[in-house]
């Protein structure tokens, strides 16, 4: 399944748990069809983690029958918040907890180890600008979008021109982090929810599993205590939450309401700031069932408030191969920087 002598770049997607990785060649053709994991191991610290990704790296040129010669460049994705340039920040990284990662220049560690250059967008970037390519295809370079990929945390990605906006520290898209309002959002007796970055009432601090673990779960659960997840451990009923969901439960259908809105909001002033034509939401809340993503894409849109003129041209999807999204991006990132632009083929193959 090799790219028969035509140079490639490599994605590699980092994630608190898992590593995935994948080729794209320069004429524009995936060569992974799926994941392809290994253990991430960041939780043993930076240089276990950088060797996990030299791992996948040749893991993946095994798995396509890639030449290392032909690689011209490596796309990595980290969970942020972290610099332009990959420095994990020193504040409120959900996965990269402990103090060596404070700090650390994880691609330029990567690069030295690897000795190719190596592009690096958080991983929010990284599939808002897959799912960005994907759905326009053609026009991909005409056209903008904002995505918020919501999981542990809330992360995300503005994209203009078919180019991911970084910002002047590289922490553009940082949706978790930007204050909505909650009048209306929280019930009146709802302490309003706080972020583990220590914000009160950010877009995170509602809509991310840490949010249902810490902030809402606990409180509709304490309104309904003869609720089957009232008996669960809170780790384990927040995560739980989305199967029952699934299902219609009512109560789930609450808390995931509450998340909707607040993303909702969030696109409302996302309209305000950058007037994009398409909105994704992505992430586990919405790798679900398809009455459920469907239910939760249309509460997002009916809570996001445009002019009429908006409304006409904006679009709502989901993005699309969500768990493949930041290896995917992140490589077309790569590939932009090798040549300087991204073909419509490229993420489409």
């Amino acid at each position: 399944m090799g790219s028969s002598g035509v140079p490639v770049v490599v994605g590699l997607d980092n994630g608190g748990t898992s590593d995935n990785a994948t080729v794209l060649t320069v004429d524009g053709r995936f060569l992974v069809d799926g994941l392809l994991e290994i253990p991430s191991d960041v939780g043993a610290g930076p240089d276990a983690a950088v060797e996990a990704l030299a791992r996948a790296f040749d893991g993946v040129l095994a798995h396509t029958g890639v030449p290392r010669d032909l690689v011209r460049a490596v796309g990595l994705d980290t969970p942020g918040p972290a610099s332009a340039t990959g420095v994990i920040s020193s504040r409120g990284s959900t996965n990269f907890s402990q103090p060596a990662w404070r700090g650390f220049d994880v691609r330029t560690a990567l690069e030295r180890r690897l000795g190719l250059p190596v592009v690096y967008a958080n991983d929010g970037n990284a599939a808002a600008l897959y799912a960005h390519h994907v759905h326009f295809g053609a026009d991909a370079m005409a056209r903008s979008s904002v995505s918020a990929i919501v999981g542990t945390g809330l992360g995300g990605g503005v994209v203009e021109s078919g180019r991911v906006v970084g910002g002047a520290a590289g922490m553009a898209g940082e949706f978790g982090h930007v204050h909505i309002p909650l009048d209306g959002l929280v019930e009146p007796d709802q302490a309003a929810p706080v972020c583990a970055c220590g914000f009160t009432g950010d877009a995170e601090s509602v809509a991310s599993l840490t949010a249902i673990r810490r902030n809402l779960l606990p409180y509709w659960l304490a309104r309904h205590p003869e609720h089957p997840l009232a008996a669960e451990e809170p780790d384990r009923a927040a995560k739980l939450l989305r199967g029952y969901g699934e299902r219609g439960d009512p109560l789930a259908r609450l808390v995931f309401t509450q998340q909707a809105k607040a993303l909702g909001r969030l696109f409302t002033i996302a309209a305000n700031f950058t007037d994009p034509h398409a909105y994704f939401v992505g992430g586990g809340v919405v790798e679900v069932e398809p009455e459920f993503r469907d239910w939760f894409l249309a509460t997002v849109a009916e809570h996001t408030v445009l002019r009429e003129e908006q409304r006409a041209v904006a679009t709502f999807a989901l993005v699309p191969d969500r768990d493949m999204a930041g290896a995917r991006g992140v490589a077309i990132a790569a590939l932009e920087a090798v040549r300087g632009t991204v073909t419509a083929a490229a993420p489409l193959g």
